[in-house]
């Protein structure tokens, strides 16, 4: 029983440094590279992945492709879901955060990029693409906390990963710095005032081993 977390490789905000939330920004570089070394240390490791769950956004998309590629998965079944989206930055989606800070201060980005119950100001527009067309519109935001955020992932745990992991497979999610976060905070059960320590680098395999009743047993960072 083993559940494999892989933030997606550097994009190119993270390389700008601007606001992405649900923006469909691709990888850089550097970030395909990330991507393709995660495979190769989950290989390296022994990992045999049997399930792959990734969000609609094609940086997680093509960074899960490389790692089972890597890894020698490819052909694994793969499920995208919205619910591993990142977290939705609401007006700020697509604002450098340097120019924020100064407008704002710094720890009121500190606040909304780390807090757990901090939301960002609302977008009026919550209108993207044809892959939400599906959804309930209510469901789609204008702007998340850390806990909102938490409150779409865990239900994908309920209903998706932990069946998979009582089955004894395998499974990899390739996920967002803060749809990750949110999933370690409920795993991990950690404090809502510590939430800002939770931190997922890009492309780094974070490996939890559970046993039979799904409590977590080994955390290995690879």
């Amino acid at each position: 029983m083993k559940l494999i977390l892989v933030r997606h490789g550097e994009s190119e905000a993270n390389f700008q440094n601007y606001w992405t939330g649900w923006l469909d920004v691709d990888l850089t570089e550097k970030g395909i590279e990330q991507a393709k070394e995660a495979g190769k240390r989950i290989k390296n490791a022994g990992l045999l992945i049997d399930v792959a769950f990734e969000s609609v956004l094609k940086r997680s998309i093509k960074t899960a492709k490389m790692i089972l590629q890597e890894a020698d998965a490819s052909f694994v079944p793969e499920y995208k879901t919205w619910r591993l989206n990142e977290r939705h930055y609401g007006a700020l989606v697509g604002k450098n955060k340097d120019i924020i800070a100064q407008h704002f201060g710094a720890d009121q980005v500190k606040k909304w990029r780390r807090g757990f119950d901090e939301v960002p100001p609302l977008t009026k527009d919550n209108h993207f693409d044809r892959r939400y067309n599906q959804l309930d519109s209510r469901l789609i935001p204008t702007g998340e906390s850390l806990h909102m955020t938490s409150q779409r992932v865990v239900p994908l745990w309920q209903d998706q990963l932990a069946p998979n992991l009582m089955d004894g497979k395998t499974v990899l999610v390739c996920g967002h710095g803060n749809s990750l976060r949110a999933l370690v905070q409920f795993l991990e059960a950690v404090p809502t005032d510590q939430v800002d320590q939770i931190d997922i680098p890009n492309a780094t395999p974070i490996v939890y081993t559970f046993n039979s009743r799904l409590e977590i047993i080994q955390k290995e960072i690879l």
